[in-house]
């Protein structure tokens, strides 16, 4: 059984999932293998908050180039977590605002 810092692995700090956490849209790095029961449980019992529901996106590598040979930046896992309107906020995103 994983734990939950074995799902969730890392914030994730753009413009964009900066923006969404006035609607209390959390973005995060989690595990290619992760379901969105286990993510949903896994930011509850890390963060104490209830959530509402969780949408996940596959990021592709991107093509990279070191000189004459071609590369890819690895594939990653993220997930847009949605709390309810009645829990309160995540504060490590709240610092950053």
């Amino acid at each position: 059984m994983k734990t939950p810092q074995d799902i969730v692995l890392a914030p994730v700090i753009t413009e964009k999932s900066m923006l969404a956490t006035s609607s209390k849209k959390y973005t995060f790095k989690v595990a290619p293998d992760a379901e969105k029961i286990e993510i949903a449980r896994a930011v509850e019992s890390l963060f104490n908050v209830k959530v509402a529901k969780v949408n996940t996106i596959k990021v592709l590598g991107r093509k990279k180039r070191m000189g004459m040979k071609f590369g890819y930046t690895p594939s990653w896992k993220k997930a847009v977590v949605t709390l309810t309107g009645d829990s309160k906020g995540i504060e490590f995103f709240e610092t950053m605002n």
